[in-house]
Order: C-alpha cells, then sequence, then structure tokens
C-alpha cells in the first residue's frame, strides 16, 4: 500500500520561505478573519510587520503593544464617542455620589477627581494589569509549542531553516506569542463593550486613586430595567468611587491580590502530552485552530493544589472586596427608589460574568467571580450593624485583621471577637457542655 503524500509539507515550507523573506502568509483576509482581527488584510499585516520587528530584537520577549492596539481598535470599531450629555451625567453622578459615600464610609477621597473614559481609553488604561496576568500562560504556551513544531519540521526545512535564520526557535517562540497577544487584545476589546467601570470586574485595574465610567456602556446596561438612567448611573458611580477608596486606603490590598494571581500563574505548568496531542496532524498555517486552541483554553492543564489553595485565596478576598462595595453602596444609595433594583443586576453581572470576561477565563485559565459575594455581604452587613461603619472599614487597615472564610461562614464568631463579648451557641454547643459537665441531655420534642 502506498502511503498518502502528505500535503501539509509545501505549505508549511511556503510559509517560513515567505515569513523569512519579509512577506507576507498568503490569504491575508482570510487569516486576519481567524485570528478575529479587526481590520481585515491590512491589519494582519501591519501584525506581521510588528512580529518582523519583534524578531529583531535580541531579548525575545512577546510585544504586548499588539495586544494594546488590537484591543484598541476592536474597542473603537464601530463605536460612536460619548456625547456631551452623557460625559454631564457622568460627571453630575460623581459629584453626588463623593457626597453620599462620605456618609457610609470612613475612607477618605481620591486624590484625583473621577473621569468618564472612552472605551479605547479604557483599553490602554488597563492593559498593564491584564499584561501582568496573561504573559506567565503565553511564555509557557508559546515555548512548549515552538519546542514541538521545531521537532517536527522535516530535515530539509530545518537545513535550510537554519541556514536562513540560526535562532528558529526564538522565531517560532514570538509567532505563537504574537498570535497569544493579538488574541488577549481580542479578548480586552470585548470587554471594553462590556464594563461600565473601573472596578466593574472586581480586580484593580486602573492605577491607584483612579475611578471611572465608561458612558457608552451605561446606556447599554440602563436598557430593559425601566429604571431612570440618573438613578442608574448614581448607583454605578457610589460603587465605583467605593471600589476606588477602598483600594486607595487598604494599601496593601492591591499587593495582596496581584501576589496572589502571582502564585497562581508561577504555578502554571504546561502539560507536554497535552500539547504533542494538539500538534498531531496540526497545520502551523492553520491559523483558525490556533486561535480556536488558545480561546478555548484547550491548552490550559488542569489546576495543581497551589493553583487550587491561591484561586480559595483569590475568590475570598475578590467575595470579600464585593461584599464591601456591595453594603456601602447599599448604604450610600438608599436614597434612590429603584437601588435594590439596581444592586441585584449588578450581583448577577458579577455572579455570572460577561462574554469578554468569560473569554479571557478560558485564555488565561484565571476567574475572576467571586463565588460567596452574598454570603460576604451579608457578613458585612451583620458586622456594620454591630460595630458601625468606622470599626467595620478598621479591618481594612492590615491584612491580618481582614475577615477569613470561617469568618464569612460564621459573622457572630467575627462580631463576638470584635465586641469582646461570646457568639450565641445553637443547640450543638449546647449539647456538648452538657456532656462535659455529665449532664444527660434533654430528650427530643
Amino acid at each position: 500500500m502506498v502511503d498518502e503524500p502528505d500535503d501539509r509539507e509545501p505549505d508549511l515550507q511556503e510559509m517560513l520561505r515567505r515569513m523569512l523573506s519579509g512577506g507576507t502568509p498568503p490569504d491575508t483576509a482570510a487569516l486576519a478573519k481567524a485570528m478575529g482581527l479587526p481590520g481585515g488584510a491590512s491589519a494582519l499585516e501591519q501584525l506581521m510587520a510588528q512580529l518582523r520587528q519583534s524578531m529583531s530584537q535580541p531579548d525575545g520577549r512577546i510585544d504586548w503593544g499588539i495586544a494594546t492596539e488590537q484591543a484598541a481598535a476592536a474597542a473603537g470599531a464601530g463605536a460612536l464617542s460619548a456625547t456631551d450629555r452623557q460625559v454631564d451625567e457622568v460627571r453630575q453622578a460623581f459629584t453626588v455620589a463623593q457626597l453620599w459615600l462620605d456618609e457610609s464610609t470612613s475612607f477618605e477621597t481620591l486624590p484625583e477627581s473621577p473621569t468618564a473614559m472612552t472605551r479605547t481609553e479604557w483599553v490602554r488604561a488597563t492593559m498593564p494589569f491584564w499584561v501582568q496576568l496573561a504573559e506567565p500562560v503565553a511564555i509557557r504556551i508559546a515555548e512548549s509549542l515552538s519546542t514541538i513544531f521545531t521537532d517536527r519540521i522535516p530535515p530539509e526545512i530545518a537545513g535550510e531553516l537554519a541556514a536562513r535564520m540560526p535562532d528558529a526557535g526564538r522565531m517560532l517562540r514570538q509567532v505563537c506569542g504574537t498570535i497569544f497577544a493579538a488574541q488577549l487584545g481580542a479578548v480586552v476589546g470585548g470587554l471594553a463593550s462590556e464594563v461600565v467601570s473601573g472596578g466593574d470586574v472586581g480586580v484593580p485595574l486602573l492605577p491607584d486613586g483612579r475611578a471611572a465610567l465608561l458612558p457608552q456602556n451605561l446606556d447599554a446596561f440602563a436598557e430593559g430595567l425601566d429604571i431612570d438612567l440618573q438613578q442608574v448611573a448614581l448607583h454605578l458611580a457610589v460603587r465605583e468611587l467605593a471600589h476606588a477608596r477602598l483600594f486607595r486606603n487598604a494599601r496593601w490590598l492591591r499587593l495582596q491580590l496581584t501576589s496572589t494571581i502571582r502564585d497562581f500563574a508561577e504555578d502554571l505548568g504546561v502539560d507536554v502530552d497535552q500539547v504533542e496531542r494538539f500538534a498531531e496532524g496540526f497545520d502551523p498555517t492553520d491559523t483558525e485552530r490556533l486561535k480556536e486552541a488558545f480561546s478555548s483554553g484547550e491548552l490550559i492543564p488542569p489546576k495543581t493544589p497551589t493553583q487550587e489553595a491561591a484561586l480559595a485565596r483569590l475568590e475570598t478576598t475578590l467575595a470579600l472586596v464585593e461584599g464591601w462595595v456591595d453594603v456601602v453602596t447599599a448604604d450610600a444609595t438608599k436614597r434612590l427608589p429603584k437601588a435594590d433594583a439596581i444592586a441585584e443586576t449588578v450581583r448577577r453581572r458579577r455572579a455570572t460574568g460577561g462574554p469578554g470576561e468569560q473569554a479571557f477565563a478560558s485564555l488565561v485559565g484565571l476567574e475572576l467571580r467571586p463565588r460567596r459575594l452574598r454570603e460576604a455581604a451579608s457578613m458585612w452587613r451583620t458586622v456594620t450593624d454591630a460595630v458601625g461603619a468606622e470599626a467595620r472599614d478598621a479591618l481594612w487597615s492590615h491584612p491580618d485583621l481582614l475577615p477569613t472564610a470561617a469568618d464569612v461562614d460564621d459573622p457572630a464568631a467575627l462580631v463576638a471577637r470584635l465586641t469582646g463579648g461570646e457568639p450565641p451557641k445553637d443547640d450543638v454547643d449546647r449539647e456538648l457542655e452538657d456532656l462535659l459537665r455529665g449532664e444527660e441531655p434533654p430528650p427530643p420534642v
């Protein structure tokens, strides 16, 4: 039986030769569409030009500027700028929100005035944080893929490749890294059309002390709620300021969150067998398949015990942050007739996450949704009612004072510690004390 000819080899050879000669891969429009790049073939040509420039750099690092430009292009595609009316409404909402928030938290105001942001401005302001989350994953996947692809190149092509470019491994790593960066850009660009504020996904995306609302997305958030837009804007402005004030006053909190995320990323290992299974029969010119692998999380291995522990710490911290913001916002917006309805909409959005947030979780393997938001909010409400806002906020002054997951489970014990009292005993506690004293427990009723 005669083996079928391998019709993938000429495609691979042609791709490598064109790249080495400074050209672009064939059918740029189709490849651009497959990679989800706004701007079609011209965008891909620009991307390949950036790739050739990055390959000339000796350090071999991923050029994350590609992600920023792709995200900005996606965020601005087909989106009109905020109108003067929308910007004025945001500014007025922030003015009132500052005053209301002063009544419900002891945390000081921000050093910078809160602003209205366009989607593109949000992309450029938050991209450094997204890169910090994505870079460890991109590096590990790119290194694994490039190693396997280099090993699979036919000898005749490998010889030509080595002659023209001795450091072909670095080139292939940067090809993979560039595609990953473009995918991150597409995800963040999608998020830019979903978020309504700087703190909308729970983590401190904006630089310290900054707060912002996105007027274009604010209108989309209010659609279908049957609530006056001014009420919605004011409620979301209070939430955004509460989130920004918390991170501004609890200076250690930002570092703890990023350290937990770094612990998660540093323990990321790439399953070589998993990558090899993906590489079997894979044509490196098939950009659609590579895009699908990145966006679906196919190359992200199962979480290790260390990662699970880091993720549990992250989820607890995010739940504490969001729960505190919920309680403070509820107290500050009690004058709004529809405050409860708006708050419930926000909680549902945070519990499920939008398409952009889900895409980021698949790309990086890290979810940013607090799973115990309602329990944490209930704990903060119990603490507020028991000791007041000032004593509650003082718990954020040091990481050792911050409530734990056990405190979320048992707020009464936390209140007892804060007030110097004892938590109320339940039936199990009373029966255990009776047994220790040698008394018979009462018969069941």
